[in-house]
């Protein structure tokens, strides 16, 4: 064997490797302690420290904030009861292992409190109540005239994503998550759908690539499945019509106009597009904001933040695959509108939720708003009470009608 022929081409092997060495090494390392902080018994800190541990963006504050009227805190009612079981309220609030609860009524701060690390300037993560948000941008990005109709379909916007599952659907499909797209939102499981979309995005891959692996299941507008990139998608298309970052927008149109008291952040993927579909970290307060904005129909003070007819739109919906009692959801007993989930009822009460219990909750029938964030250890277990949307309801139920 002629070792001088085989010195250059080994040369060049280990630069190569020495190189991949340098690029991916650090990315594995830092994988690997996403991946320890995300352990349940880690997750109290995680979420108020997202920020040591991915990419961010920055949303700056408002130059005026606003700062609700506050008396001191009143006493929480004793006790609530669900399926004819009662709880104890601050059992329950411990026990769902919350970071930081606020009660507005009457636009006055009724009741505010953190646990577990959260102060009331932490950055905690809102999971999917940043698709509430999106929605938002997404209107405004209409009323602007950057987007036509929502009964165009995505392809038009994302020439990209043709041949994938979001060829050919309209946009108001997607905003009302009833894409047909075939995806498994089963967190906790490792071979999920959103678990390999997670691994994508802590090694920093690029999300609009991913989106466009999707395929679809079942036909457009006609089964509401909940997928957390479908959200994703409403972000690409903000981003394309108006060329605009999500971050810079939000910043422009919501953030600063309704006088958030502190600045956000927005987690990243490796080539700057931000987490859409739950990438926003702020503070509770200034998750409540947007619970006033809506509370408002989408103004504040003399100005429509947000157009009223999407307001609207939103926040009902006349589809029978979106009603709570419909066979043709994932969800059963609650309703979806755009990127708000509508709660069965007489009151017009909507939510935004993340996983974990990040809950903005609002009911206009007593002026109410009350915002939860929380490190729920016991989430993926579906049957603990402590964990569940609709024992939550009641608490806030319990809540927003206490002075009746």
């Amino acid at each position: 064997m002629n070792f001088k022929k085989l010195k250059i081409p080994f040369i060049i092997l280990l630069l190569i490797i020495i190189v991949a060495g340098i690029i991916y090494i650090p990315k594995i390392k830092k994988a690997l302690a996403f991946q320890e902080a995300m352990e349940l018994e880690n997750i109290e800190q995680a979420f108020i420290h997202m920020d040591d541990y991915l990419p961010t963006k920055k949303v700056e504050k408002a130059d005026e904030p606003f700062i609700f009227p506050r008396v001191n805190n009143i006493s929480l009612p004793k006790d609530f009861i669900h399926s004819d079981i009662t709880y104890n309220t601050l059992k329950y609030i411990d026990s769902s292992y919350t970071q930081g609860l606020i009660f507005i009524q009457n636009d006055t701060i009724q009741y505010e409190n953190y646990w577990r690390g959260q102060k009331e300037d932490t950055r905690h993560i809102s999971w999917s109540m940043a698709k509430s948000y999106i929605s938002a941008l997404f209107g405004i990005a209409m009323e602007e005239g950057y987007i036509k109709s929502i009964d165009q379909t995505v392809d038009e916007y994302l020439p990209e994503l043709k041949g994938s599952g979001y060829d050919g659907v309209k946009i108001k499909d997607v905003l009302q998550m009833a894409t047909g797209i075939k995806f498994d939102e089963t967190y906790g499981d490792p071979n999920s759908d959103i678990s390999r979309y997670w691994e994508g995005f802590v090694f920093g891959k690029s999300q609009d690539a991913f989106a466009s692996t999707l395929i679809n299941e079942r036909p457009p507008g006609t089964y509401n499945h909940y997928v957390s990139i479908n959200t994703h998608v409403l972000g690409m298309i903000i981003v394309k019509a108006t060329g605009r970052s999500l971050t810079d927008y939000l910043e422009e149109k919501i953030w600063k106009p309704i006088g958030s008291e502190f600045d956000a952040y927005w987690l990243a993927d490796g080539h700057g597009m931000e987490m859409a579909n739950g990438g926003l970290n702020a503070s509770l307060r200034d998750y409540a904001k947007l619970g006033k904005l809506y509370l408002q129909k989408g103004r504040w003070k003399e100005k429509q933040i947000v157009p009223l007819s999407w307001v609207e739109a939103s926040i009902h919906s006349t589809e029978e695959y979106l009603q709570p009692n419909s066979k043709n959801s994932s969800d059963p007993g609650v309703g979806y509108g755009y990127q708000w989930w509508i709660l069965d009822g007489n009151e017009d009460e909507i939510m935004a939720i993340g996983v974990f219990n990040q809950h903005i909750y609002i009911n206009p029938t007593t002026n109410t708003v009350i915002v939860k964030n929380s490190a729920n250890k016991n989430y993926y277990d579906s049957t603990n009470p402590y964990v569940l949307t609709s024992v939550h309801i009641e608490l806030y139920r319990k809540l927003a009608h206490m002075n009746e």
